[in-house]
C-alpha cells in the first residue's frame, strides 16, 4: 500500500524514489512488524488471559510442563497480523508471489486456529484429527500449485537444484505429475515439522527467525546487481556484477519481492520471542506454528531451493524424523528409540534444563543456515 502510494508520488517528490529499492523496504517491513509486536503483545496477552485462552498440556508429556497449563496461547494470531500488515504496507502487491505466499500463510493459520479452538473447547490436547488436518493442508497446497502452473503471471519450472552443485552443470527436471506432489510434501511437511518443534519456550521461533533470515538473503540475491566503475586507459568503464549469476542461484523472475515478506516474519518473530522466551508469557499455538511453517515451506518451493531447504530446516526435519522413527519403531518392535518424541522431549527426559536445549537447538539452526549459504559459494 505505502509502496504503491510513494511510488506514484515519486515524480512529485524525488526522495520517495528510495521506496523503489528492496533493501529499504526490507528494513521498513522488519521494523514495522517488530514495532507492532512490541506494542501490541502486552495488551494481547492480557486479552488472552481475560478470555481464559490458556495452553492445554498433553497428559503424557514431561511433568515439568504441567506448570505451564493455562499460559496464554494462540499468540501466533498477532505474529500473523504483524506479518500481513507489514507485507501489505511495504511489498509490491502486484507481484504474484507475494499473493501466493500470503495466501498459504493465512490459510494454514486458519487450519491452526480451528485446531487450537477445538483443543480449548474440549480442554484436551487432541484438537483436529491428524488425517483431517493433512487433507485440508494438502488441498490448500494443491490449489496453490494449480494456480502457479496454470497462470501466465508466474514464470515457474519443475527443475530441482542440488546443494553444492552448480546450477549450470546439473539440474533435475521432473515431470509435472511428479514435481507437484513433491512440492506439496515440502510445504505441508515443513508446516507440520515446525508445529512439532513448538514444544518448549522459544524453541521453534528461534529457527524460524534464522530460516526466514536465510530466505531473505536468497530472495534478495536473485535480483541484486552491483555496479562499479573502473578507469582503463583513461576511459571510464562501468561493470555490472549479477550476484545471482555469480553464486549460481536459481533465478525466478519477481521472487526478490519475497525478501520483504521474510523481513516481516523476522521482525514479528523477534517481537514474539521477547514474550515467548523462557519462561514464556505466551505460546504461539498451532495458529502460529502452522502458518509460519507453511510460509517457510512455500518460500522454499517458489525460490527453487526445495533441496537446499533440507539443510536450512535441519532442526525441523530432525524433530519430524524423531516422531516418525519413534512411531514406526514402536509399532514394529514395541520398543521406543527415544525416551519421548519429539526429540527435544528426549533431552528433557535425560535431565537437560529447558533453556540449554533451546539455546543449543538455536545454535545448530544458525550453523545449518550458514552451511546452506556457504554451499552457494562452493558451487
Amino acid at each position: 500500500m505505502l509502496f504503491e502510494l510513494f511510488f506514484w508520488l515519486k515524480d512529485e517528490f524525488s526522495p520517495l524514489n528510495v521506496f523503489r529499492y528492496v533493501s529499504f523496504r526490507v528494513v521498513a517491513a522488519m521494523l514495522t512488524s517488530l514495532l507492532i509486536s512490541f506494542l501490541l503483545y502486552p495488551w494481547f496477552i492480557r486479552k488472552l488471559q481475560s478470555q481464559q485462552i490458556g495452553q492445554v498440556i498433553r497428559d503424557d508429556g514431561p511433568e515439568a510442563h504441567f506448570a505451564k497449563a493455562g499460559t496464554p496461547t494462540m499468540g501466533g494470531v498477532l505474529i500473523l497480523f504483524a506479518v500481513v500488515i507489514s507485507t501489505l504496507l511495504w511489498a509490491d502487491l502486484k507481484n504474484p508471489y507475494v499473493g501466493v505466499v500470503l495466501g498459504v500463510t493465512v490459510c494454514f493459520a486458519v487450519v491452526g486456529f480451528v485446531d487450537d479452538f477445538m483443543k480449548l473447547r474440549a480442554s484436551n490436547s487432541d484438537g483436529l484429527s491428524g488425517r483431517m488436518r493433512l487433507c485440508v493442508e494438502f488441498g490448500i497446497v494443491f490449489l496453490l500449485m494449480m494456480v502457479m502452473f496454470h497462470s501466465e503471471a508466474f514464470s515457474y519450472s519443475t527443475e530441482l537444484y542440488l546443494p553444492f552443485v552448480a546450477t549450470d552443470r546439473f539440474s533435475l527436471t521432473l515431470p509435472l505429475w511428479v514435481y507437484v506432489p513433491f512440492a506439496m510434501v515440502v510445504i505441508v511437511g515443513t508446516a507440520n515439522a515446525v508445529n512439532l518443534t513448538d514444544g518448549l519456550d522459544g524453541l521453534a521461533i528461534g529457527p524460524v527467525i534464522v530460516a526466514s533470515g536465510t530466505f531473505l538473503i536468497l530472495a534478495w540475491s536473485t535480483a541484486t546487481v552491483l555496479h562499479y566503475e573502473e578507469v582503463i586507459e583513461g576511459i571510464k568503464v562501468v561493470h555490472r556484477f549479477d550476484v545471482a549469476e555469480y553464486l549460481m542461484i536459481p533465478k525466478v523472475e519477481g521472487v526478490q519481492e519475497l525478501a520483504i515478506f521474510c523481513a516481516a516474519i523476522v521482525g514479528a518473530s523477534v517481537g514474539f520471542l521477547w514474550y515467548n522466551a523462557f519462561p514464556a508469557q505466551v505460546f504461539m499455538g498451532d495458529v502460529g506454528s502452522l502458518s509460519l511453517g507453511g510460509a517457510l515451506g512455500t518460500l522454499a518451493v517458489v525460490t527453487k531451493h526445495e533441496l537446499l531447504a533440507t539443510i536450512i530446516f535441519g532442526i525441523f526435519l530432525v524433530e519430524a524424523l524423531s516422531v516418525i522413527t519413534q512411531t514406526v519403531s514402536y509399532k514394529l518392535t514395541g520398543k521406543r528409540v527415544f525416551k519421548m518424541a519429539p526429540i527435544h522431549h528426549h533431552y528433557e527426559m535425560k535431565g537437560w534444563p529447558e533453556p540449554k536445549i533451546i539455546v543449543r537447538f538455536w545454535i545448530i539452526a544458525i550453523m545449518l543456515s550458514l552451511v546452506a549459504l556457504m554451499s552457494l559459494k562452493l558451487r
